[in-house]
């Protein structure tokens, strides 16, 4: 009962034991003889590193193996990444190691290098993880598609590259953005960057425009808000097409872009910026007529009301937002991708929460939490309005808290997200 008042209460991690920080790491799922077996360890030693009687330097590498966690974080000297479970550990680890190794040239000995269009699919399976939501297992496999995306590049004739080299840019770009979603700064802007190399390979606006606006995204992450706006916007009107000619595939792209514009531009304040940009957002959205998908992402005319609704409520325009609420019905969400759909849930408890509607807020954020657990873990909004439900009822705040993943911040990683940051 000490260690779980301890956890709950998460003091400084450097203030745990070694052994307490292992149990932390391990969770409530991981049994110590699941974390034996995994390690290569006896059950005893495993009890023993707990108990703080005895861990050599071998026993503490394969114990930070297995938990995908630095031995730094083992040891105290950081603290790991917020809220992240075993499984987002293990993922983030191997994710880093598939960037940096790939990048560097080098690949698994037991890679089978497929043809470009397999690889084309499996790129398209991975966004559609994403969208859904799953991001360990959209970053599962973004890892093991990166060096297969740059294998291809390899296997292509001389001058006969460029398709292959957007892939892997791609490739590159969503191992980005599962970083960003899971708190890992330092993967997050070296697998942009190696993105933005390879899409300058590629000799493709559009594949630029995508890792530009990419990278506007870990930047509003970062709190680098005007430099977010800055980059945002030129990402738009890079590819700002004619609207009466401009296929489906183009106006997903510019609609996604110039609406993320708005976004930051509500971020930073600028209530007239962000109009405008919505605007054309709308505009775009009514044009196409329905969803779609494309180049990594999905655009329509719902995608742009709703975010409309975050938008609003970003700027303080608590009414509009409301309003453009109770315009959107719930057969509507069902065009929408499913983190498209949370994000949505969120946006709508924040302006309920600032409309001091409190129990609608906290109906729709729990909701929310129980339909997509998985979506919600990796999420920073929900302490924000959790945060903004104050006055509630405390036996059902604590009960929509205990929903929210919690944990100590890592070190290295993100700031803590604000309501200007959160996304």
């Amino acid at each position: 009962m000490e260690d779980e008042n301890q956890e709950t209460r998460m003091a400084p991690w450097s203030e745990y034991t070694t052994g307490q920080r292992i149990k932390i790491l391990r969770g409530k799922t991981l049994r110590q003889s699941d974390l034996a077996e995994m390690a290569g360890l006896s059950l005893a030693t495993i009890q023993q590193a707990e108990q703080d009687k005895r861990l050599s330097l071998q026993t503490l590498l394969l114990i930070s193996s297995a938990l995908g966690a630095d031995t730094a974080v083992i040891l105290g000297q950081q603290g790991p990444r917020r809220g992240m479970e075993q499984d987002d550990r293990a993922t983030v680890r191997e994710l880093s190691r598939a960037v940096h190794d790939t990048s560097a040239g080098l690949f698994p000995g037991t890679l089978t290098v497929p043809t470009l269009t397999t690889t084309t699919e499996h790129l398209r399976q991975c966004w559609a993880l994403y969208w859904e939501g799953k991001y360990v297992a959209a970053g599962a496999l973004a890892g093991p598609l990166i060096a297969e995306a740059a294998a291809c590049v390899r296997e292509q004739p001389d001058g006969m590259q460029a398709k292959a080299w957007t892939v892997l840019s791609d490739a590159y770009r969503l191992a980005a953005y599962v970083a960003n979603l899971m708190g890992s700064r330092d993967l997050a802007y070296a697998a942009i960057g190696h993105a933005q190399a390879v899409a300058s390979l590629a000799d493709s606006g559009l594949s630029s425009a995508l890792v530009m606006s990419g990278r506007a995204w870990i930047y509003l992450r970062d709190a680098r808000l005007k430099e977010s706006l800055i980059l945002a916007e030129k990402a738009a009107t890079d590819i700002e097409p004619c609207f009466s000619r401009a296929t489906t595939d183009e106006l997903v792209a510019y609609g996604s872009h110039i609406n993320f514009a708005a976004v930051v531009a509500s971020r930073v304040g600028n209530g007239g910026l962000a109009g405008d940009y919505l605007s054309q957002s709308h505009a775009a959205g009514a044009r196409m007529g329905r969803e779609a998908r494309a180049h990594g992402t999905v655009f329509g005319p719902v995608t742009a009301s709703t975010q409309a609704v975050g938008i609003k409520v970003a700027l303080g325009q608590t009414g509009q937002a409301l309003r453009l609420i109770a315009d959107i019905e719930p057969y509507h969400e069902a065009f929408l991708s499913g983190a498209a759909r949370s994000r949505y849930a969120m946006d709508k408890a924040m302006a309920q929460a600032d409309a001091k509607l409190w129990d609608a807020s906290l109906d729709t954020l729990e909701r929310a939490l129980l339909d997509h657990p998985v979506w919600a873990r990796h999420q920073a909004l929900p302490s924000v309005i959790l945060e903004k439900v104050g006055r509630a009822s405390t036996a059902r705040l604590r009960r929509v808290s205990r929903l929210v993943a919690t944990g100590p911040d890592r070190a290295d990683g993100f700031s803590p997200a604000t309501s200007k940051t959160a996304l």
